[in-house]
């Protein structure tokens, strides 16, 4: 059944994963194939409208359980351990059916992870079940207009001021802006020059001092805008870590997400793979099937190719941070490099296959067009991928 359930589930015979991972990729598929299959429907008019529906899908995912694999079992998660497996086979999932189902459970689970990570117990009990319940929408705020792919260069600051932390400055590209309840906060506390002077802070969107000011509409409709903070008073005790240690805090929790950044890539590739197959068999032309002329296998073939080795390059990062327990910069860089960029080509050749019909409004592959083209900028962009690798190459060769 087109654009229903994923045609190719092959992947879960991998060595990648244990049972409970090939029975949770089988559940989703059933659950959003019921709750999220077959509706392409009108994107949200307005922002009041798709804040709503953000909500709504929120609690949605929260309601059937899927959030809790955005936190820890100690406070109301599904594993032990946040599991980058996990993550990474429900973005896929949720990607080939809702961009912005995809956006809502990966913001709960990026929006969350440093409070997983480096949180206060009390900080964990406070925020992490409504994260798993789908009552608490989360946010990561870290980019600023002149600091994005050079985090070191933001200049929101945070001043102690007795038991308070003062911030004044702004955020931007900030997913979930007036949508969240708390916002995971990275701002210069000025310990030491550059990255190793900033600080992790967990802020209630409802602080005094924190206003959104503007809404940023992108191709693809998400909750995006900008935030300012005009002399935000935070309770010392916010703070995620210790002073200096932000950078490393992000660091430590994009660690665990960018393979999923891949993941969900790999979803909108899948199902445009889906659509386009589906198109060549059924469309006529020139006495024969579309599926018949070798051109379009050979878009077929480079498609196919192009999903399975971003397929075994995202669980692969994904396996090697779970069962291996260590950094994996390199391979989730890697991940997220080939998976974003195979994507994009393989959604515009779906596209081509569909021909006039795929670039009308609405039509699952034109959405897939737009809602791909992000994946290649945020949380760290090819061009910054690429920098990694090859940074992690040269040191390898070094040692």
């Amino acid at each position: 059944a087109k654009g229903e359930i994923m045609a190719d589930t092959t992947y879960l015979d991998w060595p990648f994963f244990e049972d409970h991972h090939r029975q949770m990729a089988r559940d989703l598929a059933a659950w959003a194939k019921a709750e999220l299959g077959g509706k392409d429907h009108a994107e949200p008019a307005d922002d009041a409208a798709l804040d709503a529906e953000t909500g709504a899908l929120a609690a949605k995912l929260g309601g059937a359980g899927w959030l809790k694999y955005t936190v820890p079992a100690a406070y109301g998660g599904a594993l032990e351990n946040l599991d980058a497996r996990s993550l990474c086979i429900a973005r896929q999932s949720l990607g080939y059916h809702s961009g912005l189902a995809d956006f809502v459970f990966a913001m709960q689970g990026l929006g969350s992870g440093s409070i997983t990570l480096y949180g206060s117990d009390q900080q964990k009990a406070k925020y992490l079940p409504g994260v798993a319940d789908g009552t608490q929408i989360a946010a990561f705020a870290i980019s600023e207009a002149e600091g994005g792919s050079d985090v070191a260069a933001m200049t929101t600051k945070a001043e102690l001021d007795g038991g308070d932390y003062v911030i004044n400055g702004a955020k931007t590209w900030i997913s979930n802006a007036g949508v969240a309840g708390h916002y995971v906060l990275f701002v210069r506390t000025g310990e030491a020059p550059g990255a190793k002077g900033i600080s992790a802070f967990v802020v209630d969107a409802d602080t005094p001092g924190l206003s959104v000011a503007e809404r940023i509409n992108v191709i693809a409709p998400h909750p995006l805008g900008t935030i300012t903070f005009s002399d935000c008073r935070v309770p010392a005790g916010n703070m995620l870590g210790q002073p200096g240690e932000g950078f490393k805090v992000a660091m430590a929790t994009l660690d665990i997400f960018r393979a999923t950044v891949a993941a969900a890539a790999l979803g909108f590739a899948r199902r445009a793979l889906d659509e386009a197959t589906a198109r060549a068999k059924s469309r006529h032309l020139f006495g024969q099937n579309l599926s018949e002329f070798q051109l379009i296998q050979e878009k077929i073939a480079d498609m196919a190719v192009k999903i399975d080795a971003a397929a075994l390059l995202t669980f692969r990062a994904a396996w090697v941070k779970d069962v291996q327990g260590q950094r994996v910069t390199r391979e989730a860089a890697m991940a997220k490099l080939y998976a974003t960029e195979a994507a994009q080509e393989v959604i515009d050749q779906a596209v081509q296959i569909f021909g006039g019909t795929g670039v009308v409004s609405g039509v699952p592959v034109e959405r897939l067009y737009r809602e791909i083209r992000a994946l290649r900028i945020y949380e760290g962009t090819s061009e910054i991928q690429k920098l990694i690798i090859a940074g992690q190459t040269l040191k390898a060769t070094n040692e």
